[in-house]
């Protein structure tokens, strides 16, 4: 199959980081305002797409900022605790073995995201890291990234675990492919039609040649 660049989301799709994110958001809750977190509530929140869960939460929109800014600070300090989502790291090399360029955009920071990638010998396998976008700008993201690297959106492939990925990568005009093993459930996803819906991460290979 011919190369391709493939960029990833990283909260949820590389990084498995669900469940730092909720403890550290239960902590900042008390000084934002907002009811801790269940499991029970996970099972919910997964079911709902970003705006539904700003809804739900009760946090004013204008305090948005800066819980996001709060939550990638603390996530700073789990970086240690965190792991690479079981599987990935096969596929991540596959594809590069295949030639295909890897990147990654993220609403997280780019301080956070380097310290993974060396922290579990992963620095190698990508090509470029787009980091610290807005909630809901990942689509300016990598409409500059494309024009930065001269590349036609008919070239790029994005793989996230959120509704919001896949609205980023329809606006971007690149195909998408949704993964249900992070925040968002399976059912969700399926509701903003994704190009491909794929359950585990030894499945990536076999999407991506299905999008050539």
């Amino acid at each position: 199959m011919a190369a391709r660049i493939i960029l990833f989301d990283f909260d949820g799709t590389i990084a498995d980081s669900l469940d730092s994110i909720v403890k550290i958001t239960n902590r900042l809750s008390g000084e934002f305002g907002y009811k801790k977190t269940t499991e029970e509530d996970v099972e919910n929140l997964r079911n709902m797409n970003s705006l539904q869960i700003i809804k739900t939460s009760g946090v004013p929109i204008f305090k948005i900022p800066f819980l996001l800014q709060m939550v990638k600070l603390e996530l700073n300090h789990e970086i240690q605790n965190l792991k690479p989502t079981a599987g990935i790291l096969e596929s991540l090399h596959t594809l590069k073995q295949k030639d295909h360029k890897l990147g990654i955009v993220t609403s997280n920071s780019l301080e956070n995201v380097k310290a993974f990638l060396e922290r579990n010998e992963m620095t190698k396998l990508f090509s470029f890291i787009h980091a610290g976008s807005t909630l809901f700008g990942k689509n300016k993201a990598i409409r500059r990234f494309l024009k930065k690297e001269g590349v036609s959106p008919e070239s790029v492939i994005y793989v996230g675990d959120e509704t919001r990925d896949i609205e980023a990568a329809k606006k971007a005009k690149i195909k998408v492919i949704a993964v249900t093993w992070g925040f968002n459930s399976k059912m969700v996803l399926a509701k903003h039609n994704p190009d491909l819906a794929i359950d585990k991460p030894q499945d990536l290979i076999a999407a991506i040649e299905r999008l050539q």
